[in-house]
């Protein structure tokens, strides 16, 4: 199976006695329960409980490796060294640029060669590996196949940073969301959210019969909106949408267009998720 270069992703190191610490207290990924070869989805929010930054951490040596875009790492950098402080911790950009993915048989040889396994994947039944550094060739197009048909979302194509909740990317549900190791920026909003059960966007894989139109088109539901179409593979895509509304054309009938193409829509089967009937559903 496929090993992909990955060229636009970015890697961070941190190190120090006190990284741990000073990660656990600011990002929404649970570090203390991070396994050895374990890559999690992660991010630093707003104190509004939107997403600043997303990435990927995994513990390399006796520190943590954090991946992003390539175009975020500067500016998360930043933010962190900002939040540093006195703390003993180290913070710098990896010498290492871009990151390769492996699946199938070529993840199990990956995992033994400094490679960590993506939880994200790993829910949805997929073992994939990360490794930082260029190993493979194959084609970035089948990686992103591979994450669409598993209703995987990235920020830049799928969502905007500071436009997201955590609970909209699925987060609460891939590994990248603690409710149990106490404070961290953004905390109490999705604390909130989770308590009270007021998510509302949600993940979705888009399919019809024809190739679909551009990212960023609108999905509709009787001219209604319902969400927008993220990345896109022929026939194949995803999207975030409001679930209520979307529940609720499928339980009416309503056709649901993204522009003019007549689409279906699923929930991941490994969230759990279902689309509720009503608005009385969606709220129960």
């Amino acid at each position: 199976m496929p090993a992909v270069f990955l060229k636009d992703r970015s890697l961070l190191f941190v190190s120090g006695a006190e990284a741990q610490s000073f990660l656990q207290n600011l990002i929404t990924t649970d570090i203390a329960a991070l396994g050895a070869d374990e890559a999690r989805p992660g991010a630093l929010l707003t104190p509004q409980g939107k997403i600043l930054f997303d990435f990927m951490i995994w513990r390399d040596g006796e520190g943590y490796m954090i991946e992003t875009d390539a175009g975020q790492r500067d500016g998360l950098l930043k933010r962190l060294t900002m939040y540093k402080l006195r703390a003993a911790v180290t913070l710098a950009p990896s010498t290492e640029e871009g990151v390769t993915v492996s699946w199938g048989e070529d993840a199990e040889g990956a995992r033994g060669s400094q490679g960590a396994r993506d939880n994200r994947f790993a829910k949805a039944g997929v073992t994939l590996t990360r490794r930082a550094g260029r190993h493979g060739d194959g084609a970035e197009a089948l990686y992103d196949a591979l994450r669409i048909s598993h209703g995987i979302v990235t920020s830049g194509s799928d969502f905007a940073l500071q436009d997201a909740f955590p609970h909209d990317v699925l987060m609460d549900f891939n590994g990248g969301l603690s409710f149990r190791k106490g404070c961290y920026v953004g905390q109490e909003v999705v604390s909130r959210m989770q308590h009270r059960g007021t998510a509302r966007r949600r993940v979705v894989t888009v399919s019809a019969a024809t190739d679909l139109p551009g990212t960023g088109t609108e999905i509709t539901a009787a001219g209604k909106p319902v969400g927008t179409l993220g990345s896109v593979d022929g026939g194949n895509g995803l999207a975030i949408v409001r679930i209520d509304r979307a529940g609720a054309a499928m339980a009416a009938g309503t056709p649901l267009l993204a522009g003019d193409t007549p689409v279906s829509l699923v929930l991941p089967a490994w969230s759990g998720l279902v689309f509720p009937a009503s608005a009385d559903e969606a709220s129960a």
